[in-house]
């Protein structure tokens, strides 16, 4: 008889990969879905890049590496974190995985006992309660609302911890808000860390070069170097450099932590794909004009949706200060009805209707920690844009009130 390990009833199933499968069976009966749920920017991985790929398939450079990576990746990383963050770190102090999920699952693994205590700002990436989860941990969901801005106050943090907190995460820029910690902000919260020595602040800053409105990224181990021996920074190539199937993450801390974190790479994938390790070298060293660029064309896309999301009766969407998510609130629809008489309850039934009403696909706030509200990506096209919140307003034109049911 088949039996599922207990720890399995820890996790939920990804709300943002079931939207993709339930889009996907749209998709295959010839329904025309347009897919906002997923976070892909929809631009190439840049020629240089992929170029750097297939001369390492062609010239043979196909076979394991290190566990700890190619030396020219840690290197290149190195390099990056300097350049780019003020960090300096040996490539001792560096460690690889199979996309950014892989590394923060690696220090969960390395670091969590039994009843260990994450804090988990919300809303939040769908994976990291569950990756806690795994490792045998117990997120502490810390909700953030909108009228916040999104961001855990010191008040919320200090609430939040605890004799068995072992991690602190913080997401700047955020999946799924676009919030971003300023510098002022982020002091405010190491000024509490400094009293509890105890704990470590895993920065995921995947999101630091999609950024908008002019501002310059702050990373947390540079604004802090009192802290940097407590900090496990994270970052990689999928989202900047339009990598994500590639799966390349990387990250810098101290280095007893990161021996650790190799250990349990070792067993698991051993390294990534020694192909991707050779594009994701190219990325970071090539030209990064192309970046810049592409982060503009985000910046055009979020004042775009912004405005169309903010034009429709019953939602209210923040403008997001960076990555390529907005999450409005659809408190304002709650209780309306759908043509077919089925009310509104929740944030799940709203991204339900407009999926199967209007075709496109949303995840709901639910899922993510944070109602009621919806999560959008805007990697997509104007044109998609425009037409999706169109297919939107069309829907929610369409709902009765409760009054009149």
């Amino acid at each position: 008889m088949n039996r599922v390990a207990q720890r399995m009833g820890r996790i939920n199933p990804s709300p943002i990969l079931a939207v993709v499968a339930r889009s996907a069976e749209l998709k295959a009966q010839g329904i025309d879905v347009i897919d906002l749920s997923i976070g892909e920017p929809d631009f190439e991985t840049p020629g240089n890049v992929k170029a750097a790929g297939i001369k390492a398939i062609q010239t043979g450079v196909t076979k394991y590496t290190a566990i700890t990576g190619l030396p020219d990746l840690r290197k290149a990383i190195v390099e990056k974190f300097k350049r780019e963050n003020g960090l300096d770190y040996g490539v001792h102090e560096i460690t690889h995985g199979c996309g950014g999920k892989q590394v923060i699952f690696n220090a969960m693994l390395a670091t969590l006992d039994e009843g260990d205590e994450v804090v988990v700002p919300a809303p939040y990436w769908a994976s990291y309660p569950d990756v806690v989860r795994l490792a045998g941990g117990r997120p502490v969901i810390v909700p953030c609302d909108q009228e916040a801005g999104f961001k855990l106050t010191p008040d919320q943090l200090v609430a939040a911890l605890g004799p068995k907190t072992r991690w602190l995460v913080l997401n700047s820029p955020s999946n799924p808000t676009g919030a971003v910690l300023e510098a002022d902000e982020l002091a405010a919260l190491a000024a509490v860390l400094r009293r509890y020595p105890d704990v470590m602040i895993l920065s995921d800053e995947i999101y630091e070069h999609i950024l908008y409105d002019g501002r310059s990224y702050a990373s947390f181990a540079a604004l802090f170097p009192d802290l940097r021996d407590r900090t496990l920074t994270i970052n990689g190539v999928s989202k900047a450099y339009s990598m994500t199937g590639w799966r390349l993450g990387y990250a810098a801390g101290p280095h007893s932590l990161i021996q650790a974190m190799n250990n349990v790479l070792g067993h698991t994938a051993t390294h990534t794909s020694t192909i991707t390790q050779y594009a994701a070298i190219e990325a970071l060293r090539g030209p990064q004009e192309i970046v810049v660029e592409r982060c503009r064309a985000f910046e055009r896309r979020r004042d775009l949706i912004v405005g169309l999301l903010n034009a429709i009766p019953g939602v209210r969407c923040l403008a997001p200060a960076g990555a390529f998510y907005v999450y409005p609130s659809i408190a304002g629809l709650l209780g309306m009805v759908r043509p077919d008489g089925r009310p509104l309850q929740n944030d799940q039934d709203v991204a339900l209707y407009l999926l199967e009403e209007a075709h496109v696909a949303i995840v709901h706030g639910g899922g993510l920690g944070l109602s009621p509200h919806l999560r959008l990506s805007y990697a997509v096209s104007e044109a998609m844009i425009q037409e999706a919140c169109q297919r939107i307003a069309a829907a929610i034109a369409r709902l009765g009130s409760g009054a009149r049911r």
